[in-house]
């Protein structure tokens, strides 16, 4: 169950931190009001502490793979946040780059040493 509910608080960290950074770009309440993004930060990082503690019990006290995949996963949710709601095109580098993190989450979740 640590691993399920690391990733889960990876994903949600992930995505909150796309509006806290980008937010301002696309929502004019953001842009008026700077400060929520920036108080924002205070739970989002609470969330990846939290998440990536878990993930790092579920490997047995490694960080490396709770690292690479908390990596992968927020270059998986900002390439489709940036697609949603900036309509960023994916162009093929990008595709291959999507690819291979969703490639690098496979091979921590299921290679086993």
């Amino acid at each position: 169950m640590n691993f399920f509910y690391g990733i889960i608080l990876v994903i949600v960290g992930q995505i909150l931190a796309f509006f806290q950074m980008q937010g301002h770009l696309r929502f004019q309440w953001l842009k008026d009001n700077l400060w929520f993004p920036v108080l924002l930060g205070i739970p989002i990082s609470i969330i990846f502490m939290v998440g990536m503690n878990l993930l790092i019990k579920h490997h047995g006290g490694s960080l490396w793979p709770s690292r690479i995949i908390g990596f992968s996963i927020g270059t998986i949710i900002y390439g489709f946040m940036a697609w949603y709601y900036f309509n960023e095109k994916v162009s093929f580098k990008t595709g291959v780059c999507l690819i291979l993190s969703l490639l690098i989450i496979l091979i921590q979740v299921f290679w086993k040493e």
